[in-house]
C-alpha cells in the first residue's frame, strides 16, 4: 500500500490548517456523521470512495462540496477517494463560485468555453485536477453505482427522494449564495459559503482512521 502522502498547494494547506473544528455545531456534526461513518467504513475495508455531491443546478454549492472534499481527502492522506458533482439539471459553474476557490489557493484554467464551460481545477501539483463543469447527478462523467449521495441544497433533497445506483443517501445542506448574486456582499458570501464547506469537509476526513 502506497502511504505516500500528496501534499496539497501552500495556499490551500494554510487555510486548512486555519479551520477551528469547535466552530461546527453540535447539531452538525450529527449530519455530518452519516458521511464518515460511510467513508470509514469504505477505508476500513479498503474499498474505493466515490462522492457524488448533488444540488439542484449543479453551478455553486455541489461544486465546492466536491472540490473541498476532493482536497481534505488529500491533506488528510485518505486514499481512494474520488469526487464527484451533478445536479437535477446542467447549467453552468458560476464563475463567482470558480473566484472564491482561486481565493483559497485552487489553480483553475478554462479549458472548453460556452455556455457550459470546463475547468481544471487543480489542488496540488501531482494530482489529477477536478473536471469542473454542470451535468446531471446522473451523468455518463459520474458513477452509476457503489457511490454516497450527497444532497447540498434542499430543492435536490427534496426533489430526489431516490437516487439510482446510490448505496446511500445523505442529506448536508448548505445555503445558496446564489441569494446574494449581483450585491455589493456577493464576493464576501461566496467566500464564506466556500469555507464553511471545506471546514465541514476537512472536518469529515479528519475523523477518519486509515
Amino acid at each position: 500500500m502506497n502511504l505516500t502522502k500528496t501534499i496539497v498547494f501552500p495556499e490551500i494547506e494554510k487555510v486548512i490548517r486555519a479551520f477551528d473544528f469547535e466552530t461546527i455545531a453540535a447539531e452538525r456534526k450529527i449530519i455530518l456523521q452519516p458521511l464518515i461513518d460511510f467513508i470509514q467504513n469504505k477505508a476500513t475495508t479498503h474499498q474505493e470512495v466515490r462522492l457524488n455531491l448533488i444540488c439542484t443546478h449543479n453551478s455553486r454549492r455541489s461544486h465546492l462540496s466536491q472540490v473541498w472534499a476532493q482536497a481534505a481527502a488529500t491533506h488528510y492522506n485518505i486514499k481512494n477517494v474520488f469526487c464527484y458533482s451533478g445536479g437535477t439539471e446542467a447549467t453552468a459553474l458560476f464563475p463567482m463560485a470558480a473566484k472564491a476557490l482561486e481565493q483559497s489557493g485552487f489553480k483553475i484554467k478554462t479549458i472548453a468555453t460556452g455556455n457550459n464551460p470546463i475547468y481544471a481545477i487543480k489542488y496540488a501539483d501531482n494530482e489529477h485536477p477536478v473536471i469542473g463543469f454542470s451535468k446531471t447527478y446522473n451523468d455518463d462523467f459520474n458513477p452509476q453505482s457503489e457511490f454516497v449521495a450527497i444532497l447540498t441544497c434542499s430543492h435536490a433533497d427534496g426533489g430526489c427522494p431516490f437516487i439510482a445506483g446510490a448505496e446511500m443517501r445523505i442529506p448536508i445542506t448548505f445555503e445558496d449564495p446564489k441569494a446574494f448574486d449581483n450585491s455589493p456582499l456577493q464576493a464576501e458570501k461566496y467566500q464564506e459559503r466556500s469555507l464553511q464547506i471545506a471546514t465541514e469537509m476537512c472536518y469529515v476526513f479528519s475523523q477518519i482512521k486509515s
